[in-house]
């Protein structure tokens, strides 16, 4: 397929600015989400502008990109639409409550562990979110939390980064068919533990002895009443999440088919829970639909998109060739873009290296794409503003993106060296 020189330059330039614009979301007031969309029209405008090949051609490529993509859209729908259910139910209670201790050190580890295996069944962001709001119910002083928020956003990430359905980018590798859901599990497991416990560790000695002032709004949160069903939603929309992969397994459907026989299921339950109840109507679906972050799922799509566009205009072949010819070594390749990710949204990163690496030379569980989710996954925790976790961490608790960095990142960045070193005298 003949493409006409400036196809490269203008494409470039275009997904480039917008990059800037998405990574200045914060400062220049412009919705990430808004500038994705824009972006991903405009180069695939450009590219079909010069391309040489037949329009049905280049509109059948589009089709096979929008129907891969369309995959993980419904999959991440489906899976914020459970977890999002199980919130308004006030299920995680049953999570919340049985944490009763104020010792320092004590709560370090046990929000550090929860947050690390809720992670790896909810996403990391929904899990951050979940964990910071308890700490701000448990301690009322917010110079108090800031450790345990920070610590929060290591865990998450980690604990996202080891299941196919824990972390948006390891889902999307999953969803593709560059890893298999025991094996990422298998060998990634050990990796992301040890990436959690070196900054755990280092916190745990540098912390002093002592209790936390106890918040009369704990009192008053651990006194609340869950909504009626809570228990059996709960369960059910944990079980449905963790049936994904068994459900792929047994059937060979794609993972967004069990997300939705999941969410058609617990649905049906709410539904005959509540439908007698008129008060109850917050706790159906239709409602529950209304709340989920439909700005993230298109910022998704958009960037998705973005990148499709640069594989099939033949940039990120050529950067592949590019990295290896001049670094040759692709654990240490890989630990870089997990260090980038710590700048760079790890999305399009992932969706970057899912086109420059094609599975015909890298098939199933090669090292390479085990490596890219340990990476893109833990790496983001470094920088504040490397993960969506991070990101509303910053929004919910006004931390600084230099006090998180100088209080953090060293020992998350000795953590993820470690975990990438674990990993490859292991694998």
């Amino acid at each position: 397929m003949g493409t006409s020189d400036l196809l490269y330059p203008l494409i470039g330039i275009v997904f480039t600015l917008g990059y800037l614009a998405i990574i200045c979301e914060f400062y220049i007031k412009v919705n990430k989400t808004a500038v994705a969309l824009l972006v991903a029209v405009v180069c695939w405008a450009i590219y079909f502008f010069f391309s040489r090949a037949p329009l049905p051609d280049d509109l059948r490529i589009l089709g096979e990109h929008v129907s891969d993509v369309s995959q993980i859209i419904f999959f991440l729908m489906g899976a914020m639409t459970l977890v999002e259910l199980v919130d308004s139910h006030r299920g995680f209670k049953i999570i919340t409550d049985a944490i009763s201790t104020t010792s320092k050190r004590k709560l370090l580890w046990i929000i550090s562990i929860t947050t690390f295996f809720l992670s790896s069944v909810l996403d990391n962001l929904t899990t951050a979110i979940l964990m910071v709001s308890l700490l701000r119910k448990i301690i009322p002083i917010r110079s108090d939390r800031f450790l345990l928020s920070c610590i929060v956003i290591v865990a998450a990430n980690s604990g996202g980064a080891w299941t196919p359905i824990g972390d948006v980018t390891t889902t999307m590798l999953w969803i593709n068919g560059q890893i298999s859901t025991l094996k990422i599990m298998k060998t990634l497991f050990i990796s992301s533990i040890i990436s959690t416990l070196v900054p755990l560790l280092f916190f745990h000695f540098f912390t002093e002895k002592g209790t936390y002032e106890i918040s009369k709004e704990n009192q008053k949160f651990k006194n609340e009443m869950a909504e009626p069903g809570a228990k059996m939603v709960f369960f059910l929309g944990i079980g449905s999440l963790i049936f994904v992969p068994i459900f792929k397994a047994l059937t060979g459907l794609p993972p967004f088919m069990g997300i939705l026989i999941g969410l058609a299921i617990v649905w049906l339950v709410t539904d005959l829970l509540h439908h007698k109840h008129e008060h109850r109507r917050h706790l159906r679906v239709p409602a529950v639909l209304t709340r989920i972050d439909t700005s993230g799922i298109l910022f998704f799509l958009g960037i998705l998109l973005c990148v499709n566009a640069l594989q099939t205009a033949g940039l990120l072949k050529d950067l592949a060739d590019l990295l290896q010819r001049t670094i040759g070594n692709q654990a240490v390749i890989v630990t870089l873009i997990g260090i980038i990710s710590a700048i760079i949204d790890n999305v399009p990163l992932v969706a970057a290296t899912m086109g420059m690496y094609p599975l015909s030379s890298f098939p199933m569980d090669s090292p390479l794409w085990q490596m890219i989710a340990y990476a893109a996954g833990t790496g983001g925790s470094i920088l504040l503003i490397g993960s969506a976790a991070g990101v509303a961490l910053m929004s919910m608790e006004k931390i600084e993106f230099f006090a998180y960095m100088k209080k953090m990142s060293l020992p998350v960045l000795i953590g993820y060296l470690a975990g990438m070193g674990a990993y490859l005298l292991l694998f």
